[in-house]
């Protein structure tokens, strides 16, 4: 009798499955565009909640005390929760990342294909359909671990150079100083503390490091704090005629060969700093896009421009495992 009401169940659902495809038929273009884009929500949050699960299981970790003795604890908002065996607490893969507690995750993946192609606060807001100023929260949440996504040695022939952005305090509600419209120009001529330096050295791999090393021009300190922790032991330093990375090299016994580019000089037999230069122009052409970013979130863009330099086509999947920290899993697509 059990068995005949399961039949009974099974035939009464698909019967009402079909009235249901029939039905479908009869919307119009706009209810099946509606209809289309929630189908694709219920598609991209199961995407978004099996990447997210497949790079907890890549560590296995508690994000409370990194004990490995966990069991399952229930389900919650379709992740996965755990119980820690050693610190007796909760968690799900999100506890401990930058994208915990972060909700609408239906239109992640949406909101990183606008990132994937440099969109702004409001464009990318539009396209997956979230406030102006969650897409800006989300941005940087998301950037938040991509910016660690970067080569922990530069080996070989090495490029160093550094470029000067005028320090912005954008969105800073007291200036410590009167205010410039649109952005505005440097009031002091040159190299001053009203420009903030980047630092990028770039070897002949194509591997690059970046630094934000704050106002000013570049010393010498900074060098040895920025480029001495990365710099393979046989690696050569190519710069320009700047004095500082020719005391740095001589302090630090680094190999060092100079192309003088005041005097003309573009190349210095096998040795140029044009690569590196390449990418402040690439950089800086980039940046305009996003019409003024503020000096503190500096570091992010730099991180998400080196996302496109490290993996020519990014796809929104690549870009959340990066954001999730498991950038042994980026694949170029």
């Amino acid at each position: 009798m059990v068995f005949v009401d399961f039949q009974l169940e099974i035939i009464m659902k698909s019967v009402e499955f079909m009235q249901l495809i029939t039905a479908v038929h009869e919307l119009d273009h706009h209810q099946r565009k509606l209809l289309s884009a929630a189908l694709n929500e219920l598609s991209d949050e199961s995407k978004v909640l099996e990447l997210i699960e497949v790079c907890f299981d890549a560590r296995s970790a508690c994000p409370h005390c990194a004990s490995v003795e966990l069991y399952r604890h229930g389900l919650v908002s379709g992740l996965q929760r755990y119980y820690c065996k050693s610190c007796h607490k909760t968690f799900n893969a999100l506890t401990g990342t930058p994208l915990a507690r972060l909700r609408e995750k239906p239109k992640w993946l949406n909101y990183l294909a606008a990132m994937t192609q440099s969109l702004t606060v409001r464009q990318s807001a539009s396209d997956s359909g979230v406030h102006r100023n969650t897409s800006f929260r989300w941005r940087h949440r998301f950037l938040s671990w991509i910016t660690q996504d970067r080569p922990s040695t530069l080996h070989g022939i090495t490029e160093a150079d550094e470029t000067y952005l005028l320090e912005s305090d954008k969105g800073k509600r007291n200036l410590e100083r009167k205010a410039r419209k649109r952005g505005g120009n440097a009031t002091k001529r040159g190299i001053s503390d009203e420009q903030v330096c980047v630092l990028v050295a770039r070897d002949r791999s194509g591997q690059t490091l970046d630094f934000v090393t704050g106002k000013g021009p570049l010393t010498k300190p900074l060098l040895t704090t920025s480029l001495k922790p990365v710099l393979d032991v046989a690696a050569l330093l190519v710069s320009d005629a700047n004095p500082t990375y020719m005391a740095f090299c001589h302090a630090e016994g680094i190999s060092h060969e100079v192309v003088n580019l005041s005097q003309g000089q573009r190349v210095n037999g096998a040795y140029h700093v044009q690569n590196v230069n390449a990418y402040h122009s690439r950089f800086k052409q980039w940046l305009e896009h996003f019409h003024g970013v503020a000096t503190k979130y500096l570091p992010n863009y730099l991180g998400w421009r080196r996302s496109f330099e490290q993996h020519r086509q990014l796809a929104p999947e690549t870009l959340l495992n990066a954001a999730l920290g498991n950038f042994q899993y980026l694949t170029v697509t």
